[in-house]
């Protein structure tokens, strides 16, 4: 289940994937697989490519690609997603989220 975001926030970023642009999207979350975690980021583009060379470019396996179009996606979550976030330059959601409030 997500929350936390509204659906401006949530167009934004399919259109951003849709441009084929590297687009990120935080959102809290629950998912009983995975109650450690309370949000995860999307990193979305529809160039299959472009996305599996940034997976590449940040020591994530391709191989976890959310294949699902119109809007695949790599699911962030855990220290790889504050990580991967600080190098991106993603500041507003992790603060947004208290990402960095979790070490």
């Amino acid at each position: 289940m997500a929350f936390g975001i509204n659906r401006l926030e949530l167009t934004q970023w399919k259109e951003a994937v849709t441009r084929e642009e590297i687009a990120f999207l935080t959102h809290f979350w629950l998912d009983i697989r995975f109650p450690q975690f309370n949000t995860v980021t999307k990193v979305g583009c529809s160039n299959i490519e472009r996305l599996t060379l940034w997976c590449i470019s940040h020591d994530l396996n391709p191989n976890y690609i959310h294949n699902r179009l119109p809007f695949p996606h790599y699911d962030l979550m855990g220290p790889k997603q504050k990580e991967v976030l600080q190098k991106e330059g993603i500041w507003e959601q992790l603060k947004r989220f208290k990402i960095l409030d979790n070490s």
